[in-house]
């Protein structure tokens, strides 16, 4: 699917509300090292479980780079969205849809990778854009779900490649990691919440960041519709726990 960064003047994803605890320093500092522009370093991996925040890294590069960018739109890939950009078939083609897509981009900005499917004309098609890339000095960041050797179906070149350059795995599992994101989270949506709420949720909910973000959302809704103020009583009606 041809996606565009048109950010607005404020995106939703960018390095100011990206929450730093010391599972997921290293990647802060590696991206904001990409963003830079020093020209030291132009190829960045990011890898971690899913709502653990790469693609808020990504996005606030991107952010980044629109500012930078005129016109101020350029595209980036989510292999979840591979099947939109591909019809759904992948079939050999002449001219490689995903060099149509980056045609001109500034950055490569690759999200999901470890979504590509197992099919030899998409892999040629994206080392080959990698390496126009990256032989160009172009800055490239990529994410994935674990470490590029850990992944199928990907070139063993690029494999090689992507550990060029810097790597950093994003992981917010601990219990301290997901209390800071809860709480700014919650200072976001310009609410307040207890430490007993977030302990709460904690225990009775799924413990990815997803699960808490949309749970989170919920008591939001209700209290705005109640008028009443978040606390553990609400919690438990909301979610009927």
């Amino acid at each position: 699917m041809q996606r565009f960064f048109d950010f607005p003047v404020t995106p939703k994803f960018n390095f100011d509300n990206f929450v730093v605890c010391n599972g997921n320093r290293t990647a802060f500092q590696f991206a904001g090292q990409l963003a830079g522009g020093n020209g030291t370093e132009n190829l960045l991996y990011i890898y971690g479980p899913s709502g653990s925040g790469k693609t808020h890294l990504l996005t606030a590069l991107g952010s980044c780079f629109y500012r930078q960018q005129k016109p101020p739109s350029f595209p980036y890939i989510s292999f979840k969205d591979i099947d939109e950009l591909y019809g759904g078939e992948f079939p050999a083609e002449e001219t490689s849809k995903l060099a149509e897509l980056f045609r001109d981009a500034p950055v490569l900005l690759v999200d999901d990778i470890h979504l590509i499917p197992d099919n030899v004309n998409i892999r040629v098609e994206l080392w080959q854009v990698f390496n126009d890339f990256y032989t160009a000095g172009k800055k490239i960041a990529v994410t994935g779900l674990s470490l590029p050797k850990e992944l199928p179906h990907l070139d063993d070149h690029l494999i090689s490649r992507l550990l060029w350059g810097l790597v950093a795995k994003v992981d917010v599992s601990d219990d301290d990691s997901r209390r800071m994101i809860m709480k700014k989270l919650a200072e976001d949506r310009q609410v307040f919440l207890q430490a007993d709420v977030i302990d709460y949720l904690l225990v009775h909910t799924r413990r990815d960041i997803p699960s808490l973000i949309d749970a989170l959302e919920l008591i939001r809704r209700q209290a705005l519709a109640t008028k009443r103020k978040i606390s553990v009583r609400l919690a438990k009606e909301t979610l009927g726990l």
